[in-house]
């Protein structure tokens, strides 16, 4: 029953954050932001940090005593928000070679996965919902019988697993897409490269004429590429594309081969998104 009820809890959270942020998002790059790592409209780190507020403060009597001060449930969610932001963007970037946002613009940062200023506003909402969602979701409870947080926890885990194969697999796909890409490139650069050098006399004019040629051929294979690849891609695969912040550069690879890659997923990603716009126009 304490599990049901939690894993109902914890996704009505997740739902709560992926309407702040996608609310939150959309206004500030002026159009629609389907936030959220999985598919479904849920984002799991919302719910994973108020179950754990949830359990820490059950477990920990004292820190739910009214005379416990409001500094101090601030920090605790400051710091807990902060732990758990930096570990989320940490195992999706190892896993993914991807970050779904980068505060690297904002003061006070680590590596871009963590934020002063953000965790500040975390922590405040912490203590909203330490001091009046909780005890509102302890009420509600008394209310609801528990057969009804089984049965629902059963459906929503049915889903939420379903939707986190789906995500994990189109993740993967688009990944293997990226890598299939940027092997084609570098194979047309190469090709072009070769029979431009093959052309190039002594004289110093064709010498710049050629590389010039050559410069021309790798862009238009470049935008040929991520066009043929754009129409291609799943419509999950371009929802998971429009919602990564940006690729990050592989330790496996040269500096070259790593711009040439974050060059590509960055057309491709324009690319998909013309072409998503183009087919609802139609």
């Amino acid at each position: 029953m304490i599990v049901a009820m939690l894993f109902v809890e914890f996704i009505f959270y997740s739902f709560l954050g992926w309407v702040w942020e996608s609310i939150y998002c959309t206004i500030m790059e002026k159009k629609w932001a389907d936030r959220g790592f999985l598919f479904g409209p849920i984002c799991p780190i919302y719910g994973s940090c108020v179950i754990g507020v949830t359990v820490l403060f059950s477990l920990i009597p004292a820190l739910s005593d009214p005379t416990f001060p409001v500094w101090g449930t601030f920090i605790i969610c400051l710091i807990g928000s902060a732990i758990a932001e930096f570990a989320t963007s940490w195992v999706l970037e190892k896993r993914f070679n991807a970050r779904w946002w980068d505060y690297s613009s904002m003061p006070l940062n680590i590596q871009g996965r963590i934020c002063l200023p953000v965790s500040i506003c975390f922590g405040l909402a912490g203590v909203a919902i330490v001091k009046w969602l909780l005890p509102f979701m302890s009420g509600l409870h008394q209310t609801i019988p528990e057969i009804i947080y089984v049965i629902l926890g059963l459906v929503l885990a049915g889903i939420f697993g379903a939707d986190f194969a789906l995500t994990e697999a189109s993740l993967s796909s688009l990944l293997k897409d990226v890598e299939r890409m940027h092997a084609e490139f570098c194979e047309r650069s190469q090709a072009n490269y070769e029979k431009v050098h093959d052309e190039v006399v002594s004289i110093e004019t064709r010498v710049n004429e050629g590389k010039q040629a050559m410069a021309e051929r790798v862009s238009g294979a470049k935008e040929n590429l991520s066009k043929l690849h754009a129409s291609g891609l799943s419509f999950n695969e371009k929802r998971i594309l429009g919602s990564i912040d940006r690729f990050t550069p592989s330790k496996k690879r040269t500096d070259d081969q790593n711009n040439t890659r974050l060059m590509l997923t960055k057309e491709l990603k324009s690319f998909a998104r013309e072409h998503k716009a183009k087919r609802k126009d139609a």
